[in-house]
């Protein structure tokens, strides 16, 4: 139908540009319109300093805690390794599973970070094969809190093995040259590489920035120029720290400082009025035969303080518990006595924390890696 009258004309007008006007307006309203932000997560706390810790009271043999943290996209457990200062080994026993070169961005990640000390004298210098773990007890003075320092390390590949007993720091050297023996020579030789007779300091002298010398002819704890072998059986038998670990270390000892080495597998510990096994796997040259007489030496590991303690308790070993953790280590202290405690209820329990350097780290990432190279 044709409008013909111009008042209609100018009504229908009218009311056209207002309902224009109400859709402009309605659009305008769905354009600005912001919906309200969602609520945002409280951040996860930093992880504090993983390297020193004041000794328990008296009684407990526990020093740290487990945490678990969350493995960014790019990740592997190198990476992690480094940040948390803890070693490869450390991180693939405790993440049964996942993949260490790819655990997947958003993955929880569990963080041993928590020790029992070795069963061994509190002085000086001690490390324990098995675990692949440093421990320094400096003396400290009447009245102050003792300390213990504790760092992953590397250690002798099979048939070159790190020596187990006692002896001392003999000399330090600060950009030390590398004089590589007759057969690490002859192995490089084999393998097609001729090694000179000295190495001078640099970025590829494999000592690092330090060294201490043991009493122990050829053998050495050091830093290193490649701190991916930091957590494994890496070396031609010396001991092996992060380049910012034995830096740290360096300054805190000298000659004459007692080291002792043992390879504990099976570490037994008391705290919280409970015995506690933390267990690690058994090196593949390991003389005792844990296959046969798994339990004899076990037995043999618990010292003798603990079994009183026990005792006066009324309390006992559930070797059904240690026998379970024994052949699955995890490398996290798990209780075995007056209740059994998995491995996966601690997980549950440990705190989370950013995945990010800890407060208090020795390393500062990756520029100061570089610099100290130089």
């Amino acid at each position: 139908m044709r409008v013909s009258d111009p008042i209609l004309r100018w009504t229908l007008s009218l009311c056209l540009l207002a309902l224009g006007g109400c859709v402009t307006l309605e659009r305008e309203r769905e354009t600005t319109w912001v919906a309200p932000s969602p609520k945002v997560e409280e951040a996860l706390p930093y992880a504090v300093s993983l390297h020193r810790f004041e000794l328990p009271a008296e009684g407990s043999d526990l020093v740290g805690t487990v945490q678990v943290t969350r493995a960014e996209h790019e990740d592997t457990f190198v990476d992690l390794a480094r940040r948390f200062n803890v070693g490869y080994e450390e991180l693939v026993r405790s993440n049964p599973g996942v993949d260490p070169w790819l655990p997947g961005e958003g993955r929880e990640i569990v963080l041993p970070t928590q020790h029992l000390l070795p069963n061994v004298p509190r002085e000086g210098v001690v490390i324990n094969l098995a675990a692949m773990r440093l421990y320094y007890f400096p003396k400290v003075a009447k009245g102050e809190n003792p300390i213990v320092y504790t760092f992953p390390i590397g250690i002798g590949r099979v048939g070159w093995a790190t020596p187990v007993g006692s002896t001392r720091i003999t000399r330090v050297a600060k950009n030390p040259s590398w004089r590589p023996g007759p057969g690490v020579r002859r192995e490089h030789r084999e393998n097609g590489e001729i090694l000179p007779a000295v190495v001078p300091a640099g970025p590829d002298n494999p000592l690092g920035t330090r060294a201490m010398y043991l009493g122990w002819a050829g053998y050495l704890i050091h830093g290193t120029n490649k701190p991916a072998g930091v957590g494994l059986r890496s070396s031609h038998g010396c001991i092996r720290l992060f380049p910012e670990d034995v830096e740290f270390l360096y300054d805190l000892v000298g000659p004459g400082t007692k080291v002792t080495v043992v390879n504990q597998p099976f570490v037994f510990g008391w705290h919280d009025g409970q015995l506690l096994l933390q267990a690690f796997d058994v090196l593949e040259d390991d003389p005792r035969n844990w296959k046969t007489a798994r339990q004899k030496l076990l037995t043999r590991a618990l010292a003798a303080r603990l079994e009183k303690r026990l005792k006066a308790q009324g309390d006992s070993i559930d070797w059904a518990a240690v026998s379970r953790v024994s052949h699955e280590p995890r490398g996290v202290p798990l209780a075995v006595s007056r209740g059994i405690e998995t491995f996966d209820a601690v997980v549950a329990r440990a705190n989370r924390v950013r995945n990010a350097l800890p407060i208090g780290a020795n390393w500062q990432g990756e520029l100061a890696s570089t610099e100290g190279t130089q």
